[in-house]
């Protein structure tokens, strides 16, 4: 029986992948920071081990005697701190690395983003090989690039490492971006960004969890690999048959992208000068996740680690509604 250590395992990727590990016969050692994530786990057939990112040594404990750790913690969303980004996302990411040659794991996958590569520039069918932005203005692209940096550089004779990047992660469970979609929509705030016509790549939860599996068994060490649903979508119509699974109808109100810029820009300085409390009403990030072209190529997944789909953006959707 194979052994897998999971941070994040009670969220949402973290939380199907520990699913999908229990069933097909893996034992699984969860990380759980609290009393609630502790059951959140436990019910999803885990073994809980308390502790957090922060701590290397609890993460080397829980680890230790595992074949493969799936690090799928992050700090998440479109705003927040320097410090929550850079503890959360490049510290986190630094302390799960060392505690994995500590602990004597073989093996490290990481769940990168294609979020790791934006810098406010649309990525047109791009693959592997584009550059990381460690330079981004957006806190948590930036980080991210860190941390997947930091994980292909760890790659050596002591630990194998790789690197699995879903995009716009969606499907039962989700936690972000739907909730935030329907919370937008009541709130009379969701509008399409330069009409929301563009192509994007996106990726159903287990489509997530099959590339996750399929990088601990057959990824190369020190790469990293992009999984999707395959053919790119229309994102207003993707969105629009999302929200539809929650019964919410998309408006139809529309803002000039150059307008949404702009304000992005504005409210971000604003929020960081005097400072504000709460969320800016518009970020960069939220403007160029949902409105830049974003497709990617998954030919490196499909020839090295032999990754299909395994469920398609239709039948992904009709399950959603029928569960709803």
């Amino acid at each position: 029986m194979q052994t897998a250590f999971v941070t994040g395992a009670s969220g949402f990727i973290g939380g199907a992948l520990t699913r999908r590990l229990v069933a097909d016969g893996w034992r699984v050692r969860a990380l759980a920071r609290s009393d609630a994530s502790a059951a959140t786990v436990a019910g999803r057939g885990a073994e809980a081990v308390r502790g957090d990112l922060q701590d290397a040594g609890a993460i080397a404990d829980g680890a230790r005697g595992c074949d493969v750790a799936f690090h799928c913690a992050a700090m998440l969303g479109d705003w927040g701190t320097r410090e929550a980004f850079e503890a959360g996302n490049v510290a986190g990411t630094a302390n799960v690395l060392q505690a994995a040659r500590r602990a004597g794991v073989r093996r490290v996958v990481h769940v990168g983003t294609e979020a790791a590569l934006l810098d406010g520039h649309p990525l047109v069918q791009v693959d592997e090989s584009a550059p990381l932005r460690p330079d981004s203005p957006a806190l948590y692209s930036a980080t991210k690039a860190r941390a997947e940096q930091a994980v292909l550089a760890a790659a050596g004779p002591d630990l194998e490492t790789v690197v699995v990047r879903p995009r716009l992660v969606w499907g039962p469970g989700d936690t972000t971006i739907l909730p935030q979609l329907e919370a937008a929509v009541q709130a009379g705030r969701f509008a399409w960004i330069g009409g929301g016509r563009h192509l994007t790549s996106t990726t159903h939860v287990d489509n997530a969890v099959e590339g996750l599996v399929l990088g601990a068994e057959r990824g190369a060490s020190g790469q990293a690999y992009f999984v999707t649903d395959g053919e790119p979508v229309v994102f207003r119509d993707f969105i629009t048959r999302l929200l539809a699974t929650a019964g919410v109808v998309a408006p139809g109100r529309s803002v000039p992208a150059p307008v949404a810029r702009a304000v992005a820009v504005t409210s971000e300085a604003l929020w960081r000068t005097l400072p504000l409390r709460g969320h800016p009403p518009l970020t960069r990030l939220a403007v160029w996740l949902s409105s830049l072209e974003t497709t990617i190529d998954i030919s490196k997944a499909r020839a090295e680690l032999a990754y299909a789909p395994v469920i398609t953006v239709d039948e992904g959707l009709r399950r959603m509604q029928e569960a709803a």
